[in-house]
């Protein structure tokens, strides 16, 4: 995911509260009754097109919605879109429903749509790369060629050649639409956004919380059945889960780790765990020393083949993650466990000390593998598990390094050369393999952690992407992953399932295809 933030000003005045507290809300009126759900800060200003971290994404789609979007199963519907009509083999003619406002009320038309698009093209904002099917696309472009504005409720997108994901495509956030006022300071707008989604902007409470309250101007099916929703951003996933068991918090998509053994018998009937889109890895970096070229290659396989993920996933995870055998999701169409170069994925720990002394025979290894990580994702435990099978079975000395938070972990990441190797995840923004490999692996995506650079697999993903139908598609993503499993640019861990809870406050609780709850469904009780 990649996108850039704007920031618009509501017809009610905004109050600053305290440092890093902004809110359109007056202190006078009575509070929500929130559905409280747990959540982290997000990394950027809530702009549809630069968020593309799941701590913004999770908020960035209740703020705003889009031509279509997806329901619990990962089925497409219209959205804002009253028809989108295929003319040929790669041109859509897009008829937007009638009368269509933001949450301020501004209209919402073409334009809205079709700006948003060129300026996260223009300005290389971090969803900018899934504009690349449409005609024109180059980085940094002004107008992509393939957007033509008829008037307020028509437009048309050409693609470059047929892409048979595109509409699934576009429920994902980079596709929303943007009002006029975004583009006069999109830094400012995405402090407080003005969107179109079921829910509009009322607080953020920076590093604290972020409360939503529901858009009466929205124009689509995912009408709220609440009073609002409160994201409460924890530092460790077992406060989260202390405050769900007293009540303190409504839902939580994330139980820990240290409550596995306990979590089904205490909250009684309102739990799940279930499978969803997406998987958890360890990316080390294409150029980090020791790590690059063939004796990079050697240690990579050998580090994957220290790590016994089933014995993992038995001791720590009690059966709630399965061993990773590929870089997407088996609750995707198209999955394969069995493509070659899996074997570099299995627990061989003789195979893992060979291959790793014969890249000590090209250059002897130094110093000690860092393992990094954000300690509010529940990462510790398996992070010093991994850490020791590493020091264990290549006899090197491997150590988790914790970050406070996500956005601090991510940031330095992304803005500096993080020593090691570091945890790294996805969750699909559409149903789609090629929603794992492409934003995760291809060459100058902003996604692309690693910084993996593999012309070969590039092409696989375009011929993919042109494929006639999904099945042929899915074929060609597992040629592309061959790749992967040969170059190990991220090491595969495990497919984590979602397992959530909710408290006695709430019902209707659901959790989606790709592993969030089915926010605007919760019903609380009044106070």
């Amino acid at each position: 995911m990649a996108h850039q933030w704007k920031k618009a000003l509501t017809a009610l005045s905004l109050l600053t509260l305290g440092a890093g507290t902004l809110t359109a809300c007056s202190s006078a009126s009575a509070e929500p009754n929130f559905v409280t759900v747990n959540g982290t800060e997000p990394q950027q200003p809530l702009i549809p097109g630069n968020t593309n971290e799941n701590g913004g994404g999770r908020v960035v789609n209740m703020l705003y919605s889009g031509l279509v979007y997806h329901d619990a199963n990962g089925v497409v519907h219209n959205e804002l879109a009253e028809n989108i009509e295929l003319e040929g083999d790669r041109t859509y003619q897009v008829t937007l429903k009638p009368d269509l406002t933001f949450a301020d009320g501004s209209p919402l038309t073409s334009h809205s749509f079709v700006d948003a698009w060129n300026y996260a093209v223009e300005h290389e904002q971090l969803t900018a790369s899934f504009f690349k099917p449409i005609k024109g696309y180059e980085s940094g472009v002004k107008e992509l060629e393939g957007l033509k504005v008829l008037d307020d409720r028509h437009f048309s997108i050409e693609l470059s050649d047929p892409d048979e994901s595109f509409i699934s495509r576009m429920a994902y956030n980079a596709f929303f639409p943007l009002p006029e006022a975004a583009f006069e300071d999109m830094a400012a707008f995405g402090e407080n956004p003005v969107g179109n989604g079921p829910y509009k902007f009322s607080e953020w409470r920076h590093n604290e919380s972020l409360s939503l309250v529901p858009n009466e101007n929205y124009a689509g099916e995912r009408t709220p059945k609440n009073d609002g929703l409160r994201y409460v951003f924890y530092q460790r996933p077992d406060a989260a889960y202390a405050d769900l068991l007293a009540g303190e918090l409504d839902v939580l998509d994330l139980i820990p780790s240290s409550a596995f053994d306990t979590y089904e018998q205490e909250l009684d009937g309102r739990s799940v765990n279930q499978p969803g889109a997406m998987y958890l890895e360890m990316s080390i970096r294409w150029d980090t020393e020791h790590f690059a070229g063939e004796e990079g290659n050697l240690r990579r396989r050998a580090v994957s083949m220290a790590i016994n993920r089933q014995e993992i996933n038995d001791k720590i995870f009690r059966g709630t993650r399965t061993p990773a055998r590929d870089f997407t999701s088996p609750a995707l169409d198209g999955w394969d466990g069995n493509i070659p170069g899996v074997e570099n994925l299995e627990y061989n720990p003789e195979k893992a000390k060979e291959l790793w002394a014969q890249a000590d025979q090209i250059q002897p290894f130094s110093g000690e593998l860092l393992i990094n990580y954000n300690v509010d994702g529940d990462n510790q435990a398996w992070t010093d598990a991994v850490a020791n099978n590493i020091t264990n079975v290549l006899g090197i000395s491997a150590t988790g390094n914790p970050y406070p938070d996500f956005k601090s972990f991510r940031d330095e990441y992304r803005t500096g050369h993080m020593p090691g190797a570091y945890r790294t995840a996805w969750f699909a923004d559409y149903p789609s393999l090629g929603n794992f490999l492409g934003p995760n692996f291809r060459k100058g995506n902003p996604s692309n952690d690693a910084q993996y650079d593999n012309p070969e697999f590039d092409a696989l993903l375009d011929k993919a992407a042109q494929a006639k139908d999904t099945a042929e598609a899915n074929k060609i993503y597992n040629q592309a992953q061959e790749h992967l499993l040969r170059d190990l640019p991220a090491i595969p861990l495990f497919y984590p399932n979602i397992v959530g809870g909710w408290s006695e406050h709430v019902s209707d609780v659901t959790f989606n295809w790709k592993g969030l709850p089915e926010y605007y469904a919760v019903n609380k009780a009044s106070k």
